[in-house]
């Protein structure tokens, strides 16, 4: 019964609540000199830092995505089996790069390392170097990593494991604080690909470089079936017009040889006639390949226009600045609510520590 009187004592009101509040702020007015010294010393400090901070740059470039369907390819029939070819596949349009693949490909460390391992536009060195300059990341890491003994122009499968591990890190860097992958509209195939860094020259570099790689990867594996089934078939179509050419220097010869038969006599012209059905043959194994051979060519001009890009990056960039008077107000009143705190936790600890002590 006493703890349950205990608990009714504790209750507050609406009235003592107002009471308390109205307390706070007595004496929180009777701080005001040292919550306004805090305010004017946050936004100077707001100030400072808006002036000395370095600006960001973008480099933007947006293209429009392709994909081919293969409706183009028509009904390949003939020689397949003969050519050994699965003719159907040149007309098959791989799922690798529709929708937000592509944008996962801009993302992957294959990509952005391999970019960072490019030449620097202003033929400066690699990429790499100038990142790992700009931002001093060879004495921030100076315990780590000894950068001295990285070389980075050497093929990555002989990159010691150490040097593999610092560039997962730089691409893991990039991905997460400077590169931006988006679709504008999500009805369109236009792609956004972003880079910023404080560094206008790596910016615009690094973005141009980046699309260029992915542009090349994604040109090779798209038409790389493609390709390979059209090399087979210009294989195979130069085979048997070697074959067909020799036939008819034989079948020339022979008659040659013999230039006027005994019409008697069937067994010399036998040897002359079954030339002719290799011939003939030949010849309709060569129109059926040349015929497959052009619809592959069709095909494969069809999948080359990959990436159409739409806008690329140009100096100077976009500029991304804490403005002062952003950096006034949002220092003033980070001031103001830790001096508002620190007051707050003061006068608590001096009410509740000090007199229980």
């Amino acid at each position: 019964m006493a703890d349950h009187q205990h608990i009714i004592d504790d209750k507050i009101t609406f009235k003592e609540l107002i009471q308390r509040g109205e307390g706070w702020i007595r004496f929180f007015k009777s701080k005001w000199k040292f919550i306004l010294l805090a305010t004017i010393m946050g936004a100077s400090l707001g100030l400072i830092a808006s002036l000395i901070k370095k600006p960001k740059y973008t480099a933007e470039t947006t293209f429009v995505l392709e994909e081919s369907d293969g409706s183009g390819m028509g009904n390949l029939s003939g020689l397949a089996s003969l050519a050994g070819i699965n003719l159907g596949s040149l007309g098959g349009s791989s799922g690798l790069f529709k929708g937000d693949n592509i944008m996962e490909l801009y993302r992957s460390d294959h990509m952005l390392i391999k970019t960072l391992l490019s030449e620097n536009s202003g033929g400066e060195g690699l990429l790499v170097d100038r990142y790992i300059h700009y931002h001093q990341l060879d004495k921030k890491w100076a315990d780590k990593v000894d950068f001295n003994a990285l070389d980075f122009t050497l093929n990555r499968e002989e990159f010691p494991v150490q040097q593999d591990s610092v560039m997962k890190v730089l691409a893991k860097m990039i991905r997460e604080k400077d590169l931006g992958v988006t679709k504008p509209d999500r009805k369109l195939s236009i792609i956004k690909v972003a880079v910023t860094s404080k560094d206008e020259q790596f910016a615009k570099a690094y973005n141009e470089k980046l699309v260029e790689n992915v542009n090349q990867f994604y040109f090779e594996t798209k038409t790389k079936k493609t390709a390979e089934n059209l090399s087979i078939l210009q294989n195979q179509a130069d085979s048997v017009r070697r074959v067909l050419d020799r036939d008819l220097a034989e079948l020339a010869g022979m008659q040659d040889d013999r230039p006027n038969p005994n019409p008697l006599m069937q067994r010399a012209s036998v040897e002359s006639k079954s030339k002719q059905v290799d011939i003939q043959v030949s010849s309709s194994a060569y129109s059926e390949i040349v015929k497959n051979l052009e619809i592959a060519k069709i095909n494969h001009r069809n999948s080359t226009p990959l990436i159409q890009i739409i806008d690329k990056p140009r100096f100077p960039l976009a500029e991304s600045k804490l403005k002062w008077y952003v950096g006034v107000f949002l220092g003033g009143v980070a001031a103001f609510l830790l001096a508002i705190i620190y007051l707050y936790i003061s006068r608590l600890y001096q009410a509740n520590v000090k007199e229980a002590q």
